[in-house]
């Protein structure tokens, strides 16, 4: 049947950033209508699904978002590990060091990691109890823009109407297509490489990254006891070869690394190790007339920061705040109100892009001239207390000092 819907704001999207700006705008008083892609068939749950390989180190900005919106304790506590401290470590004989805690950071935590399951989880209960948020499952086929609002015409015939239009729909975003917003895109030839393992030494809630040179940059996240979660940053031929030789394997390459630390690591479910690729993506807008732009597809960054999704939250929690601080005669989606969220995000995205890109180049060049810049400036920085409690400062969400 035909069904044309109408509300303040239509989400499209069915990720956790998606879900998130949905809530935010519901529990603000607006109407939301979210479009998902149709649901396919589940599979029968097959017992225990273990750790999910797919994990977020989320920051302060995340959790004050996630809390305000009554999901925070709505998580499985017993999946979530906090971050304490973050060790980094240069390549070569003469290796760089850079160590953050949260003492030095004058706060109870660096971060806290979630896997990508619970984290939905605890959305979709939300959404369930939610007021004002009416969800469909259909193919979009196309976005008309006009001085009122936008309307998203469905493949069924259906439509939806609405003042605003939010594109949460990820890296290749139907919705930034449908406005014709550029988009600058390069390949960094790597994929992350990812699988959760059982580590002999306890971690203490230590996050480990290892910059290789030429094999990459490998991250081990605390999860919950004696685990840990894998973010290999790897050269494409090398990331084929880490996903065809299977946990076990990648185990005992791990070994060169992480074994002083962290001793032998064993995989949880060595028949699971996955791969995604790694590149940067800059659209040139964030926002178009009647339409904004959140999460990855206004912008994806190399993970070596884990911050892609933090600022996903942090898109989430202006673009809300900016249309709840709008003059009473401005529409929602009014242009200047648009400007003025693309212009408060500006700066912290452009800084997440040039310096993980910026760390991408320096640390991915396998030069010796290079290498011992690198490593000279880990260890200069590890000494410079104030420039240190600054970069925290930024990790952290702007939230600590």
């Amino acid at each position: 049947m035909r069904r044309d819907l109408h509300s303040d704001i239509c989400i499209v999207g069915d990720g956790a950033i998606a879900k998130t700006t949905a809530l935010a705008f519901a529990q603000a008083g607006q109407s939301v209508t979210m479009l998902t892609p149709a649901a396919a068939p589940k599979a029968p749950a097959a017992g225990d699904p273990g750790w999910d390989v797919r994990v977020f180190a989320l920051n302060h900005t995340a959790h004050k978002l996630l809390s305000s919106l009554k999901v925070w304790g709505a998580l499985d506590a017993a999946r979530v590990a906090p971050v304490d401290a973050m060790l980094v470590n240069g390549d070569g004989d003469h290796a760089g060091n850079l160590g953050f805690d949260a003492y030095g950071a004058h706060t109870g935590t660096l971060a806290w990691i979630v896997e990508d399951r619970n984290l939905n989880q605890a959305l979709d209960a939300a959404l369930r109890f939610a007021q004002n948020v009416t969800m469909v499952a259909g193919h979009a086929t196309a976005l008309l823009r006009d001085d009122d609002g936008a309307t998203v015409q469905l493949a069924d015939g259906a439509s939806i109407r609405a003042a605003l239009v939010v594109g949460a729909d990820g890296a290749q975003s139907w919705v930034r297509g449908q406005c014709d917003i550029g988009l600058d895109y390069r390949s960094y030839g790597q994929r992350g490489v990812v699988s959760n393992f059982h580590c002999e030494k306890p971690h203490l809630g230590a996050a480990h990254q290892w910059f290789t040179g030429a094999d990459g940059i490998v991250a081990l996240l605390p999860l919950p006891g004696n685990m840990v979660s894998l973010v290999w940053s790897a050269p494409d031929a090398l990331a084929d070869t880490l996903c065809r030789e299977g946990a076990d394997a990648l185990a005992a390459r791990l070994a060169v690394y992480a074994r002083d630390k962290l001793g032998t690591l064993t995989p949880l479910r060595p028949e699971l190790v996955r791969d995604f690729p790694l590149r940067l993506m800059r659209p040139h807008s964030m926002v178009a007339p009647r339409v904004a732009l959140v999460g990855d597809a206004a912008h994806v960054v190399h993970p070596l920061a884990g911050h892609g999704m933090n600022l996903g939250f942090a898109d989430v929690a202006q673009l809300v705040a900016t249309i709840n601080a709008r003059e009473p005669q401005r529409a929602i989606g009014d242009e200047r109100v648009l400007a003025r969220y693309a212009r408060a995000r500006k700066e912290d995205v452009l800084l997440m892009q040039v310096t993980t890109d910026g760390l991408a180049r320096l640390f991915g060049a396998d030069l010796e001239p290079l290498r011992v810049v690198r490593n000279f400036g880990l260890n200069l920085l590890d000494k410079l207390p104030v420039l240190k409690r600054r970069l925290i400062s930024h990790a952290l969400g702007n939230q600590q000092g």
